[in-house]
């Protein structure tokens, strides 16, 4: 068994990945039914690998990219009946994934000082519901936390972030509806700083607009934060929900372009069948997954593990 493939051995345990991906597994399985019912390694079955990939949601790119370095693998081995083939397949997305290289999925987080996590994305993925989860998860390690109203221009989105910081136990900032996002940014730090938070959660408008204008708009957050905490943000995260597919890759290739992020939280994991978004995220565009949504409870924000994942999607392969 294969060095990555070990990890069937180990049997990582945790419950909410096994309940979140349970619709996502499913397309696993029929490549499993695949391997088993195929009688030889050929052009049809490799098409039909792919076929199933797509369907997995982990992007065409990435696919090609995968089914081109297991033709490689197959030829090199010798390997000569399909069955063969199921361990390579966990090693090759392994790879994928990892690209040699230890994957850092902590959140970078600054004792003794304030902290500050930006997060962006569209509207409607989940940015509110994420911050109120982080918030509430960092109040109880005993940190002092403020949510920060940044999103001034969509109806509603000052109150919705409010109910949460309620829910969640934590400190709100926020100013009137219309006022620069980057003015209530800069007077919600100085706040922070004199009052000795340690973590700042900022919300961010959802607009996708075109990318200059976003990333004009990133930039003077960037800008007013680093004036005032030259070390901040520790974090900058695009938000994207795990369901909308492509058009998740599509918002990761513009936010990727228009600001220097960190890291990616995938909401509603649990939702979907086509978890393989993850494994396309980090081959195009070199982003680690930092947390993932697996429910919607508030401590069903997890932070990401590539073993569990792995896992629970080929649990049964072997």
């Amino acid at each position: 068994m294969g060095f990555f493939a070990n990890l069937f051995k180990k049997k990582p345990k945790n419950d909410k990945y096994q309940m979140g991906l349970h619709k996502s597994k499913s397309s696993f399985d029929n490549l499993k039914k695949l391997l088993d019912e195929s009688d030889s390694i050929d052009d049809d079955l490799f098409d039909s690998i792919e076929d199933l990939l797509i369907s997995a949601d982990i992007g065409v790119d990435t696919v090609l990219f995968f089914t081109n370095e297991l033709r490689k693998e197959v030829e090199k081995q010798g390997f000569e009946t399909p069955n063969q083939l199921s361990e390579l397949i966990v090693d090759k997305l392994f790879e994928i994934y990892l690209k040699g290289e230890f994957v850092d999925t902590t959140l970078r987080f600054d004792e003794n000082k304030t902290n500050v996590y930006l997060f962006v994305g569209v509207n409607g993925v989940g940015k509110t519901t994420t911050i109120g989860k982080l918030a509430k998860q960092y109040k109880d390690l005993g940190k002092k936390v403020l949510m920060v109203a940044g999103d001034t221009f969509r109806a509603g989105a000052i109150e919705q972030l409010e109910v949460w910081s309620k829910r969640a136990g934590v400190d709100f900032y926020k100013k009137e509806a219309g006022v620069d996002p980057s003015s209530v940014i800069h007077d919600a730090l100085i706040d922070a700083v004199n009052k000795k938070y340690d973590l700042v959660l900022v919300d961010t408008a959802g607009r996708l607009q075109n990318k200059v204008n976003l990333m004009n708009e990133l930039s003077k957050m960037k800008r007013v934060i680093q004036k005032l905490l030259p070390d901040s943000p520790q974090e900058t995260l695009l938000v994207i929900d795990a369901t909308t597919g492509q058009n998740g890759m599509n918002q990761a290739h513009v936010f990727n372009e228009a600001t220097d992020l960190s890291g990616i939280v995938l909401t509603k994991l649990d939702g979907t069948a086509k978890g393989g978004i993850v494994l396309a995220i980090r081959h195009l565009y070199n982003l680690p997954i930092k947390y993932v949504g697996l429910g919607e409870k508030i401590d069903d924000l997890v932070p990401f593990d590539i073993e569990n994942y792995i896992y629970n999607l080929f649990k049964g392969f072997f």
